[in-house]
């Protein structure tokens, strides 16, 4: 039962602070710490990144068809002259860097993570590059009267946010909190930003799932039946929670700045390392 407990309360906290700005990855290290609970198995977290990534298709399936059809149709046209169709190519051109760093220094940042001393410690500092992250994209913004919507982007607005996914590797460093302050950099509309960044999610979760559950079934395949009640308890939890953070975060941007969130990572941030610190 104490299992299923843990399953349901991470799975919460990875839906909601994967579309939240204040980091999931950040959160599950410092849960799991606070509560004094064993690092999760890496098959936990690949199918609690399904969840979110299930979160994403519920709420945008009928535009990522859009999308799709006409990514597909630019390549027999031979033609962008779609918005929907540049958009598929931006969101592919965005992906690369998160997915070469991932590559390349996948086993660095697993670690780091799961490193039961140096992964707090971190994750409590990158939150405050989250805030700081946050609150100078709103400090540059602050003069936008109309930001841009996602038809009016450009190839450069799609490698600058796509680079700043790819700090999301660093514990505490939040993905859409990145990316939505990279659009907002780039004069795009808050709202318009954190869907570019969820649509930029979408790939992302199914690459590194992919290679994260490739992993995880090499070590020990008989993990996903053993582990199977806390695996459907998380993915639903973390599917559920993640299009409700989705809903309220777009509602939420129309009309509200990052600022409140930089505040919660200031506080947790320096919260977590002075625990660390005070040897907790």
């Amino acid at each position: 039962m104490q299992e299923l407990i843990q399953a349901l309360i991470l799975g919460i906290v990875q839906g909601a602070t994967e579309f939240i700005p204040v980091s999931s990855s950040g959160h599950l290290v410092i849960v799991p710490w606070l509560f004094g609970w064993d690092p999760s198995p890496l098959l936990f977290d690949t199918i609690l990144h399904w969840g979110t990534l299930t979160a994403i298709i519920i709420v945008f399936w009928r535009d990522f068809w859009r999308i799709f059809t006409a990514t597909v149709g630019s390549l027999f046209r031979r033609s962008l002259a779609d918005p929907d169709a540049r958009l598929g190519w931006y969101i592919v051109i965005g992906t690369i860097p998160a997915a070469v760093l991932g590559l390349f220094f996948k086993d660095f940042f697993e670690n780091l993570v799961m490193s039961e001393t140096a992964g707090p410690l971190a994750a409590g500092f990158f939150l405050l590059v989250t805030a700081s992250l946050l609150i100078g994209s709103e400090l540059i913004a602050r003069n936008m009267t109309v930001g841009r919507m996602l038809d009016e982007i450009k190839l450069g607005d799609a490698v600058f946010i796509g680079m700043a996914q790819a700090f999301d590797l660093f514990p505490g460093v939040s993905r859409s909190g990145s990316t939505i302050a990279a659009g907002l950099v780039r004069r795009i509309r808050r709202d318009e930003a954190a869907r570019f960044s969820f649509f930029l999610g979408a790939p992302t979760f199914l690459g590194a799932g992919l290679l994260q559950l490739g992993d995880a079934l090499a070590t020990d395949s008989s993990e996903v039946v053993a582990m199977a009640p806390e695996l459907i308890v998380g993915f639903l939890a973390a599917a559920i929670t993640g299009v409700i953070a989705i809903r309220f975060l777009l509602n939420y941007l129309r009309n509200h700045s990052l600022y409140p969130f930089a505040i919660y990572c200031i506080i947790v941030g320096l919260s977590v390392i002075g625990l660390n610190l005070a040897g907790y």
